[in-house]
């Protein structure tokens, strides 16, 4: 049964239930105490996984940039900035058995191989592509090759970038997923291009989620038209706390706004009953049409 919204056509046999994940990322800003805050709003609103970042920063980031200066809770240079915002092996036991303990999934994503390497230990049943790492062919190939899902986010790619991602993950024969993404802090709402969630399937014959960096809820509650696989949003205690991705990211009041919003999304939909009267339109229908001979 098809609908058709401002031009848009969709079937409501192919909308399903949305994988929703609560992205954490750094947004601890290096508390363990916020990590398990953050993840008991993410299970409070019906969030199905959390997700966070994992780097090796002397890696990821070079030496020029690590000494450069700059003003932070942790010291004066990136270093001392970008070290506080890393948990370690500490942090992220806690986040595994905090994790179980709340019945909730948790993965991360590995931004090099070392980070890759050290998450194997948790035998996480996801992996995620950050936007940034699309272009690193060695690291999708090692990601690739553990066969978990992996949710692949496209935001700053071309679609040769997406096209080599996709080639070295069927390659390898593992289950992924495309995520339309625009990575910019917070994304303009004219700049979200939903319909590029279509465009995705048709190229990549692939299931397509949708990661979004806007404020508020309203843009992703309308991917939802797209029957995205999966949708993922920043989230965060409070949107002044330090760090680039907070402006971005939903409070605990927008989580549980967006998670109730897909429910009454899935519900409003229903199924087709044309012609059917409610019983509890019938008084109505007696009042306001009191005055018509009907035959």
């Amino acid at each position: 049964m098809a609908n058709n919204l401002f031009g848009r056509t969709f079937s409501m046999k192919k909308i399903r239930k949305t994988f929703l994940i609560a992205e954490i990322g750094i947004n601890h800003n290096g508390s363990i105490n916020i990590a398990k805050k953050l993840i008991d709003e993410a299970k409070k609103s019906n969030f199905d996984a959390v997700k966070f970042q994992k780097r090796d920063i002397n890696l990821v980031y070079s030496k020029e940039i690590l000494d450069a200066p700059r003003d932070s809770q942790w010291g004066t240079t990136t270093r001392e900035q970008k070290i506080g915002l890393e948990f370690g092996e500490k942090e992220y036991d806690e986040i595994n058995e905090y994790c179980k303990k709340s019945k909730i999934i948790w993965f991360a994503s590995p931004w090099d191989i070392n980070s890759l390497k050290f998450l194997d230990k948790y035998d996480l049943d996801y992996q995620k592509v950050a936007s940034a790492m699309i272009v690193d062919q060695e690291l999708l190939n090692e990601i690739s090759k553990r066969k978990k899902h992996t949710f692949i986010s496209t935001g700053m790619s071309k679609k040769e970038d997406i096209d080599n991602a996709v080639k070295i993950f069927k390659a390898n024969d593992c289950s992924f997923e495309l995520m339309h993404c625009i990575s910019t802090y917070p994304m303009k709402v004219e700049d979200a291009n939903l319909s590029t969630i279509d465009e995705l399937k048709k190229t990549y014959q692939c299931d397509v989620g949708y990661s979004g960096h806007e404020s508020g809820a309203v843009v992703s509650l309308a991917a939802l038209m797209f029957d995205i696989s999966s949708l993922e949003r920043h989230i965060t205690l409070d949107r002044t706390m330090y760090g680039s991705d907070q402006a971005a990211s939903l409070e605990p009041e927008g989580m549980e706004f967006l998670s109730n919003g897909i429910v009454k999304f899935l519900t409003a939909l229903g199924v087709p009953k044309l012609g059917e009267v409610l019983d509890e339109e019938l008084p109505i229908a007696k009042k306001l049409r009191a005055h018509i001979k009907i035959n």
